[in-house]
Order: structure tokens, then C-alpha cells, then sequence
């Protein structure tokens, strides 16, 4: 007879921005099933990434500490070996535990299988270090438990939804729970090729689908990779409601949480020569909806909740005590009390493109960026910084898609002010040492001046 603890899936995309979502305003119709979660169980409306890149983001989500705390404040790191991670929590307390994708939490020169003592504590494992590089949209290859090479077929979409259907209909009879960990690189750009690749016919679907404001002023690559884009984000919304399906044919979709959720959203080279990478909603905003026990008829949170949130939450939902070390609260508690004490402000660290700090309220949201540059003359790319200089300051009253920097404008100061004291809490709350802030130029926002900033001429 199976268990009345609630199983417990994790539907994780990659690159995904919170507006393409029907349930945040996207008039193409792209996330049928997500709008569905949103509206019946609970939508975590303003949830953010606390590290827009791949490997930081799914360090955080596995831990529930922050980038600087887990040792993988840039990709090609590993985290620290006395770290525990979700797989390990959930097997100790009695749960059969999978993953199956992307993993993204080894060195670099690991691109398909994944040592047993890198696996972050999961049982069954069909996965692949750095999925990007070792698969194609129509050449699915994934490394199982004993390091053979699995390849399979479909789109790759499909490819890991068939296996995680699989997985869930062998363990739904079983007398234990299960948590599944399922880990899609879609709506991720092709590294080699640098394109969106979506399944036959679904780019050619959205050819003419508007851009969202940021990208229709800013331009970069969006007019080109946009339909791309959205056919991936379409397939995998089918893919979820494919797993919906599997938990409904199986009596079991009552007794099952879903965790929808992404590491990051994505500018496409309009904030930086990238894809992430930046303070901007673009990039720090995801989608997040939970449905299932503890979560139904939760409805919209106004609340700002962040990814070291989400492992509090999925331990909670299944009963397992939230350890001190994590930095995150529990969604559920939130559900069931909506006015319990929750933070105003959500912190966000940034690197690779250079080495920043961000904090976002519901109306401002302040960034700072390490001046320092490298032996090369780039930004400096580092854990962290005993210096930092003003980068943005925007109201998102009045300013939602980011496109005025009030940073310098004199009237702001004591926002910058509150903002930089909010920092600081949040900095010292992980660890990090009280930095020197340097105050931007009262002309920044008029005009900038990139000697001032090292170089660097990231906007």
C-alpha cells in the first residue's frame, strides 16, 4: 500500500523568464498546464533566482545556502564536499530519491557522467554533468548509476519525460515516497550552435509573436532566437502536462507535490554579451507555481520569495525538519499564514560577467558591481569583493521593464541608502564581509562614464 506522505516531483527548466507565462501576462498561450498549477494550487507570482547562472542557481537549490556558502559561486565548480543536498535529506528520511537532466554541479571536465560522490545524495540517477555539450534537441545522451552511457530517443524534451514517467510509474505502488528531481536544459540556447532549438514546426509557430517591452526596445538577439524560444518553452509545458497525466492515470496526483520552478530567465545580449548574467528582471525573474497537498487553493503570493526558499519548502511539505544552515523559509508556512512575517526584499548575487550584488524590494531594486579588473583588463570574476561601486537603481513602479537607471540622480539617495542597509544585512547574513560601497557620479544617469567603472561598459 503506498505511503500518505506526498511524493514529491521537481519540474526544473533552464533559462526560463517569468513572462512567458500566461499566468504572468504572456498573451501566446505557451504554458497551458503552468497557468493550470498557478490556478489551482499556489503561484509564487514574484519569485527570483539568487544567482543568475547555471551552476551557482542549482547549488543554491540544493543546499538552500547562497553561491558563497556552497563553494559554487561560478560554473565549473564543485560544492563544498561537507554540504548536504536535497537528494541526501530526502533518502535519510526515508524517501526513494531521483534525478534525471541536467546537473551542473561538477567541474568542467566532467561533461556527461557524474562520479557516485558528486550525485548530491540521489539513488536512482539518468543524468549528464553538462547536458549542453554532450546532447543535441534531437540526440538525447544521459549517464546512469553504473556510468553507462543511455541514449535516448525524442526530442530531448521528451527524451527525459518518458524516462521520468518511467521512474514515477515504477515507484507508485511502492510503499515509500519518491522525490524526483527533473532537470530539463530547454529553453536553454545551444552552446555550440548558439541557437534555441525547438522542435520541428514550433518556431515557425511564433514568428510573428510579439516581443516582450525590454527586448522590443533593446533589441540583441531576441528578434532572431525569440520563436525558438518560445517553441521550446511550449514543449516543455507539454511535457509537464504529460507528467500531470501519468499522476492522474495513476491515482496518485492527489497525494503528489509539483514544484514547477526555473534557475534563471534570460536578456538575450541586451544587458550584457550574454545571455544572463545581470541584476534585470529578464534574468532574475522565474516562474514558480507548487501544486499538490499544502499547496491547493494557495492561490497568487504577493510575497517576494527567492530560490533558497524552495528546498525549506519541499523538506516542509514532506515533514522533514528544515535544517538551520539553510537560508531560505518555508513557502508552505506562508500558504497557510499569508500574514506571517516574511522578508521584504530578496538578495542576489552575480558573477562570471563580473562580480556583483543585487537587492530588489517591491518597488526598487539596487545593484553594485566590483570595480576591479582582472590581469586581462576584464571585470573582475570573483566569490566576492571588499568594494563596490553603484551599477543600477531602478523603480519598478513606474519603470517595470528597467529601462531608466536612476542610479546618481540626487533625488534617490536615501533609497540608495535604505537599498545599500538592506545589502549589507543580507551580505552579513551569508557570510560575507560588510563591503566599501562607492557612490555613483551625480551625471550617471545622464551620462555614463565607463572610466569610472574600470572599463567596463555593462549595461
Amino acid at each position: 500500500m503506498a505511503t500518505s506522505r506526498p511524493n514529491i516531483i521537481v519540474f526544473f527548466t533552464d533559462q526560463q523568464r517569468a513572462d512567458t507565462t500566461g499566468a504572468h501576462g504572456n498573451p501566446l498561450g505557451l504554458t497551458p498546464n503552468f497557468d493550470r498549477m498557478a490556478h489551482e494550487g499556489t503561484h509564487v507570482y514574484n519569485s527570483f533566482t539568487c544567482q543568475p547562472v547555471c551552476g551557482p542557481a542549482r547549488s543554491c537549490l540544493q543546499t538552500g545556502m547562497f553561491a558563497n556558502q556552497t563553494g559554487v559561486w561560478r560554473n565549473g565548480r564543485r560544492p563544498h564536499e561537507n554540504l548536504k543536498m536535497l537528494g541526501t535529506y530526502f533518502g535519510e528520511a526515508g524517501y526513494q530519491t531521483g534525478y534525471i537532466g541536467k546537473w551542473h554541479l561538477m567541474p568542467h571536465e566532467y561533461h556527461g557522467a557524474v562520479p557516485a560522490e558528486g550525485r548530491g545524495g540521489y539513488d536512482y540517477w539518468l543524468a549528464a554533468n553538462l547536458l549542453e555539450f554532450v546532447s543535441g534537441p534531437y540526440d538525447t545522451h544521459l549517464w546512469d548509476k553504473d556510468d553507462q552511457e543511455v541514449k535516448l530517443p525524442g526530442y530531448r524534451v521528451d527524451a527525459q519525460t518518458d524516462a521520468a514517467i518511467r521512474y514515477i510509474d515504477d515507484k507508485a505502488e511502492d510503499e515509500d515516497p519518491f522525490f524526483l528531481f527533473l532537470s530539463y536544459l530547454e529553453p536553454h540556447h545551444q552552446n555550440h550552435s548558439d541557437d534555441y532549438p525547438a522542435p520541428d514546426g514550433y518556431e515557425k509557430a511564433y514568428t510573428q509573436a510579439p516581443l516582450p517591452p525590454d527586448l522590443a526596445k533593446l533589441g540583441g538577439t531576441a528578434p532572431q532566437h525569440w520563436p525558438g524560444y518560445c517553441g521550446m518553452i511550449k514543449r516543455c509545458d507539454e511535457a509537464l502536462g504529460r507528467i500531470m497525466d501519468t499522476l492522474k492515470s495513476l491515482n496518485i496526483d492527489d497525494n503528489t507535490i509539483i514544484l514547477f520552478t526555473s534557475d534563471h530567465g534570460c536578456h538575450f545580449k541586451t544587458r550584457n554579451a550574454e545571455y544572463k548574467r545581470s541584476c534585470h528582471e529578464a534574468s532574475i525573474r522565474v516562474p514558480t507555481a507548487i501544486r499538490g497537498p499544502g499547496f491547493q487553493g494557495g492561490g497568487q503570493l504577493s510575497q517576494l520569495c527567492s530560490l533558497v526558499d524552495l528546498p525549506a519548502t519541499l523538506l516542509d511539505a514532506a515533514g522533514i525538519d528544515v535544517p538551520d544552515t539553510m537560508m531560505g523559509r518555508s513557502i508552505k508556512q506562508l500558504v497557510a499564514q499569508r500574514d506571517m512575517d516574511w522578508p521584504d526584499d530578496v538578495y542576489v548575487q552575480i558573477s562570471e560577467s563580473h562580480t556583483g550584488r543585487c537587492v530588489r524590494t517591491a518597488r526598487y531594486k539596487y545593484s553594485v558591481k566590483c570595480p576591479a579588473l582582472d590581469e586581462d583588463g576584464k571585470p573582475l570574476d570573483a566569490e566576492s569583493a571588499d568594494e563596490y561601486v553603484d551599477d543600477f537603481l531602478y523603480d519598478l513602479q513606474s519603470d517595470p521593464w528597467e529601462l531608466t537607471n536612476l542610479i546618481g540622480m540626487e533625488p534617490f539617495k536615501e533609497v540608495v541608502a535604505d537599498m545599500r542597509a538592506r545589502m549589507v544585512r543580507r551580505m552579513q547574513a551569508c557570510g560575507e564581509p560588510e563591503p566599501k560601497f562607492i557612490d555613483a557620479p551625480e551625471t550617471f544617469a545622464f551620462q555614463r562614464q565607463p572610466e569610472f567603472y574600470g572599463g567596463s561598459t555593462l549595461a
